[in-house]
């Protein structure tokens, strides 16, 4: 990015946070003529879950101070059919998909984008916390400054044609920092907290929501050695080493510690459970990803990468030990726990994300 916009339209995807908000800012700074861009995902509100309404006048607020102009649009029915159509779907199949990511590959870097664009935009800029350079052969998606905040865990799935154009301010910087810039620059929101959770789901138990759309399909929970231990209300309710709403009361012979989900056997409807929250199924080094998508791929593979399977994960080192078409097989130097299909895998080159793939097989 130039240390001067020296005029160029830069459309800001303004949330409502913070994060948002420092980004027009330090771009307004740089000499770039910038307008926010509010987006609507989700437009259900019927128990006061969303907070989409609260996020726009936030937004406006920022904007009015700034003395910026705001255009709001309504993705909902792009989101609800690229996005949460495919999170129920992957539930109902037994996986554990990741809506952020779906988000930002099928909306905020497709329709969000291509709207900015057609509003005159020479660059469209984010809030996240990661790093993108504008190189000969094209952009470079890069971790964060800020190891604990970065984000490229959540755009490895976007499509690299669509970084160009993109920038990404708050790459270089830490949250406090961020929260210091908001304060200093006199932002009306700039002790907002930050949202948490998925957007559609807001504040409420999981399984509560997920029981809106998926019918429950009872079956028996059994420990590791086959005895019965409790019973579920459907397989897609559950997560490969969850602990938590296992309704698991004190069993005879059974140690005082916690129970944990070890396996889904789907053809006899059973979750399978133990008290070993290092058991052997649970733990694998080697996983294997359905089509990976490349951001960009290395004309020899280097013998040492480094991934992580969730995100906030440390990085954890790997190779690459077969490519079979699109399919790619990684082996781990240190077993993961809780490989879970419908998670995705994404790839680092030192700091440079190389991009990721659906989890499919383990072992």
């Amino acid at each position: 990015m130039s240390a001067s916009g020296a005029g160029q339209h830069v459309v800001v995807g303004l949330s409502g946070g913070v994060d948002s908000a420092v980004t027009a800012w330090l771009l307004k700074e740089q000499g770039y003529r910038v307008s926010g861009l509010f987006m609507v995902n989700w437009t259900e509100d019927e128990a006061g879950y969303c907070t989409s309404a609260e996020d726009f006048q936030s937004a406006r607020a920022v904007a009015e101070e700034l003395q910026i102009p705001l255009h709001r649009v309504d993705f909902s029915a792009e989101y609800r059919k690229r996005v949460f159509d495919l999170f129920l779907a992957g539930y109902a199949a037994g996986k554990t998909p990741n809506p952020d990511l779906l988000c930002n590959r099928e909306v905020k870097f497709q329709p969000f984008r291509e709207h900015a664009l057609r509003l005159g935009a020479d660059w469209v800029a984010t809030g996240h916390y990661a790093q993108i350079t504008h190189e000969a052969d094209g952009p470079h998606l890069r971790r964060a400054v800020d190891d604990n905040k970065d984000q490229t865990y959540f755009l490895a799935a976007v499509a690299r044609e669509h970084f160009e154009r993109v920038l990404f301010p708050l790459g270089g910087l830490t949250k406090p920092e961020v929260r210091a810039l908001a304060q200093q620059a006199g932002l009306p929101n700039h002790a907002r907290k930050d949202s948490t959770g998925i957007c559609f789901i807001g504040e409420r138990e999981f399984r509560e929501f997920l029981a809106q759309y998926l019918k429950p399909q009872p079956g028996m929970i059994e420990d590791d050695a086959g005895a019965v231990v409790g019973q579920h209300q459907g397989l897609a309710f559950h997560t490969l080493g969850q602990r938590k709403g296992l309704a698991i009361g004190g069993r005879r012979g059974a140690r005082e510690a916690p129970w944990y989900v070890v396996a889904k056997d789907a053809s006899r409807n059973v979750l399978v459970v133990s008290q070993d929250s290092a058991h052997p199924r649970l733990m694998t080094q080697d996983i294997a990803t359905d089509a990976f998508h490349w951001i960009r791929r290395p004309a020899s593979m280097p013998a040492t990468l480094t991934a992580r399977i969730r995100h906030r994960q440390a990085l954890q080192v790997c190779a690459v030990t077969a490519i079979d078409g699109d399919r790619v097989r990684f082996r781990f130097e240190q077993a993961q726990r809780a490989a879970v299909p419908g998670q995705y895998l994404v790839l680092y080159d030192g700091d440079e994300c190389l991009g990721s793939g659906e989890i499919a097989d383990l072992g």
